[in-house]
């Protein structure tokens, strides 16, 4: 499986989902420069973390005007499969490829930490290797991950199975449900808070994050 990662002015976590697909997964993988409008058909894309034009507007929104969004946004909506991590899932929302929006965590506090998910949807192309109920450890780092969306919107992704991850024993942040992923109707687009990347090897005190990425490959 060849995949994209792409790149933004302030993207911090380009590299750690760069290793993680070459390094430990052994899978080809290109960087995307914002200003490139290059997808290739067969790619399957990486929206990654950090702050994408310092988030000086808000989270997300400049970014999604960039060049490269136009040629992701044309490629979810031909099915290709597209993954966003922490500001990757804000800008996918700012896209309006996902539903909702991330603001302030409860608290106004930036978040670092290790938090458990719980699978809440194994039927969707990211969480094939897991079962309902499963527990992930996976790191967070954000300041605004606290998911909200209307109560009509929240009940029809709550039918159609599009929360595929939540926070066990609460959301840190307050997102909504304890939301802590979420993907669109035709399940293809992904955007999830928590950082899989950083959670592949062991020696970095959990490798739950391969079971994200290993059920893409499969």
């Amino acid at each position: 499986m060849k995949f994209a990662v792409l790149q933004f002015p302030g993207s911090n976590c380009d590299q750690d989902a760069f290793h993680a697909l070459r390094d430990v997964l052994k899978q080809p993988v290109r960087y995307a420069w914002h200003k490139d409008t290059r997808i290739d058909s067969d790619e399957t894309i990486v929206v990654p973390g950090g702050f994408s034009y310092g988030d000086y507007l808000r989270c997300g929104a400049i970014a999604r005007f960039s060049p490269v969004m136009q040629s992701v946004v044309a490629a979810a909506e031909r099915g290709q499969t597209v993954i966003g991590i922490c500001n990757g899932f804000q800008i996918l929302c700012e896209a309006g490829l996902l539903p909702g929006a991330l603001v302030r965590n409860t608290g106004l506090h930036f978040l670092c930490e290790t938090v458990t998910l719980e699978v809440a949807n194994s039927r969707t192309r990211f969480t094939k290797n897991t079962r309902d109920g499963d527990k992930l450890r996976i790191p967070i780092a954000h300041g605004e991950g606290n998911y909200r969306v209307d109560a009509e919107t929240l009940k029809k992704m709550e039918d159609f199975g599009q929360i595929v991850f939540r926070y066990e024993g609460g959301a840190p942040n307050g997102s909504l449900a304890d939301i802590a992923g979420i993907c669109n109707r035709q399940g293809n687009v992904l955007g999830m808070m928590p950082h899989p990347e950083r959670a592949c090897e062991p020696m970095l005190g959990s490798a739950d994050g391969l079971k994200i990425f290993q059920s893409l490959l499969n």
